[in-house]
């Protein structure tokens, strides 16, 4: 799927990259995650909608494996996004490398890129607009959470399964459970990205678990705004039984 280049036929406001290259063994043996179905529809066809229903996402690329490319393709295009620019690149062994890659594919004069889980296929709009609009107002990284519903507890971990021993209870009222998307400016981004290359290849580069945490790693400032209890991340099987249920739930009260 092309990108047009004409900034009169896109949003410049900004572009989401959303890497689904990975295989998700967590929901058990089958297709990739991201092609699961979700009432009829593929979680990702839902993660790529959720974001273009936001009318500051002009563009939306997504980071396919590698010999998916075509199947993604086809399949966004089946499924169709008026008014909405979608491509589909290849993405990388990681998570990191795929982002890294759809970034390359996003046109320099976008100023604002948000990156989104493809397992996460219910997140409103209104998040969506609220981390580019926080990103807009000045904010380096922008990253939506919700409070900690349990109390949470730090371990030494254990790979043994035998019980592991409590280290000690963090403040819950200070800690924020993270959602996507998370939005950047651009050029941050990009950057981080790039200092990851070469320390990686320097093996200094101790592991990330996503984007606001390479800005936090290079000494970038990363500030939250509400997420939503629908954002929730399809991860093993009883996350898509939920996801099924809010899905009917929309279709039933909103005709989504």
């Amino acid at each position: 799927m092309a990108i047009p280049t004409s900034p009169k036929e896109r949003n410049l406001n900004a572009a989401a990259v959303v890497p689904a290259a990975g295989r998700g063994e967590r929901l058990g043996p089958g297709a990739p995650k991201a092609l699961r179905e979700l009432g009829g529809v593929p979680i990702l066809v839902h993660a790529v909608r959720a974001l273009a229903r936001s009318r500051a996402v002009g563009l939306v690329v997504v980071a396919a494996p590698p010999d998916g490319v075509a199947e993604v393709a086809a399949l966004l295009a089946d499924h169709g996004l008026p008014g909405k620019d979608v491509r589909v690149v290849a993405g990388g062994p990681t998570r990191q490398d795929s982002v890294r890659l759809g970034l390359a594919a996003v046109p320099e004069d976008v100023p604002v890129v948000l990156v989104h889980d493809a397992a996460r296929p219910l997140v409103p709009v209104e998040v969506v607009d609220a981390v580019v609009a926080a990103v807009r107002a000045g904010a380096e990284a922008v990253v939506p959470a919700v409070p900690l519903a349990d109390t949470v507890k730090r371990v030494e971990p254990h790979s043994d399964g035998t019980p592991e021993p409590v280290l000690d209870t963090p403040e819950r009222s200070s800690l924020r459970a993270v959602q996507t998307p998370q939005g950047f400016r651009r050029e941050v981004l990009a950057a981080v990205h790039q200092r990851a290359v070469t320390e990686e290849s320097a093996g200094a580069l101790p592991p990330v678990t996503d984007d606001a945490g390479l800005v936090e790693r290079f000494g970038g400032h990363v500030v939250v705004v509400p997420g939503h209890e629908e954002a929730f991340k399809v991860t093993r099987p009883l996350d898509l039984v939920l996801a099924e249920a809010v899905l009917a739930r929309r279709r039933a009260t909103d005709g989504f």
